[in-house]
C-alpha cells in the first residue's frame, strides 16, 4: 500500500514508499507505475504521463518538432514572431453584415515585420536554388535586418538588398559566388546588386576578403566533370600566373577560367571555351584574352609532376 503524507492544507500530496520514505521513486513510463528502487514496491500505478505524446529522434531535431505548439521563435522579428495567424473563415459568423471578414491578420504583424519576413523567404529561396547551407542563410538574414533597421538604403528594392546581402554573406563565409550566379537566382540585375553591395559595405562599415582564383577553382572543375589532376594543375597555373604578374587587371574568375582551359587542353579531358564560359559565367572572348596573356610562358606554369596528353608546344594558340 502507498502512504500519502499531507502537510499544510494547500500542499500537494507526496507519494513515497512506506518502508523507505527517503528513497527517490522511479517512474516506469511504459506501465505508468511509481516503483521504490530499494525494495521494488509499486507505490503508485496508472500515473498520468504529462510529457509529450510524440518522440523526436536525433536526425529530426533540425526539422519540424511536433512536441512543440506553434512556429519556432524568430529572434530577427520584433516580439520574436510570437503572433497568432487566424485562418480564413467559411461560416456566416466569420463575416459582418457587409460581408467583410471580422478577423484581420494584418493587424497582428507590423509592416516592417512583414517586409522582413518576405525578404527572409526570398533569401531562403535563392539559397536553395544554389544549394547554400543554413549558416549562410542565417548570416544573410542578419545582414538584411541590420540594413533594414538602419534605413540607409531607402528607395532600394528589398529584393535587391537581399541579393546583395546574400553575395556578401557568401564572401564572408569563404564560399564566394559570382554576381552572375546571384543574378541567376534572383530577379535583380547585376548592376543593381553591385550598387547595393557597395552601399551595404559603406553603411555597415564592414568589409569582405578579396576573392582569389582558388575560391572558384574546385567548384568550376567539379561542375565541368574534370578529374583531380586537372583541377590541381589549373589551380597551380592560376596561382603561378598571379605570382609572375602575367594577368594584371584581370578578374580572378577570368584567370581561373583561362587556367582551366589551358590545363584541360593539356590533358585527355579537353573542354571548349564555351563549356568553361557557361560554368564560370564569363564570355568566350574574356577567356581568350586571359589565355593569350599566360600562353607565352605556359611551360613555366604547369606543375612538375603533370602528365601531359598534349605537349605545351602543341597547345592551341588563340
Amino acid at each position: 500500500m502507498a502512504s500519502t503524507s499531507r502537510g499544510e492544507s494547500l500542499a500537494l500530496p507526496k507519494v513515497h514508499c512506506p518502508n523507505h520514505p527517503d528513497a527517490l521513486l522511479v517512474e516506469d513510463y511504459r506501465a505508468g507505475d511509481m516503483i521504490c528502487p530499494e525494495c521494488g514496491l509499486v507505490v503508485g500505478d496508472r500515473v498520468i504521463d504529462v510529457g509529450s505524446e510524440w518522440r523526436t529522434f536525433s536526425n529530426e531535431k533540425a526539422l519540424k518538432d511536433p512536441s512543440r505548439v506553434g512556429d519556432a521563435q524568430n529572434p530577427l522579428l520584433n516580439g520574436g514572431d510570437l503572433t497568432t495567424m487566424i485562418s480564413r473563415g467559411t461560416g456566416a459568423a466569420s463575416f459582418d453584415e457587409f460581408g467583410n471578414s471580422k478577423y484581420q491578420n494584418r493587424r497582428t504583424m507590423s509592416s516592417s515585420d512583414r517586409a522582413m519576413l518576405n525578404a527572409f523567404k526570398e533569401i531562403s529561396t535563392m539559397a536553395d536554388r544554389i544549394n547554400l547551407p543554413r549558416n549562410i542563410v542565417d548570416r544573410t538574414n542578419n545582414l538584411f535586418k541590420q540594413v533594414y533597421e538602419q534605413k540607409s538604403l531607402k528607395g532600394r528594392a528589398n529584393d535587391a538588398i537581399a541579393s546583395a546581402c546574400l553575395y556578401i554573406a557568401c564572401r564572408q563565409e569563404g564560399v564566394p559566388r559570382t554576381f552572375k550566379e546571384i543574378c541567376a537566382v534572383s530577379r535583380i540585375s547585376k548592376k543593381e546588386i553591385g550598387r547595393c553591395f557597395k552601399l551595404i559595405l559603406k553603411a555597415l562599415e564592414t568589409s569582405v576578403d578579396l576573392i582569389t582564383t582558388g575560391d572558384f577553382m574546385s567548384r568550376f572543375c567539379s561542375n565541368l566533370g574534370l578529374p583531380k589532376q586537372v583541377q590541381m594543375a589549373a589551380t597551380f597555373i592560376a596561382r603561378k600566373a598571379v605570382e609572375l604578374d602575367l594577368v594584371p587587371g584581370r578578374s580572378p574568375i577570368s584567370v581561373a577560367a583561362a587556367a582551366i582551359y589551358m590545363a584541360s587542353q593539356a590533358s585527355a579531358e579537353k573542354k571548349t571555351q564555351k563549356e568553361i564560359g557557361d560554368i564560370a559565367g564569363v564570355a568566350d572572348v574574356t577567356i581568350r584574352q586571359s589565355y593569350r596573356l599566360i600562353y607565352p610562358r605556359a611551360a613555366e606554369l604547369f606543375p612538375p609532376d603533370f602528365k601531359f596528353d598534349t605537349p605545351v608546344d602543341k597547345l592551341p594558340q588563340l
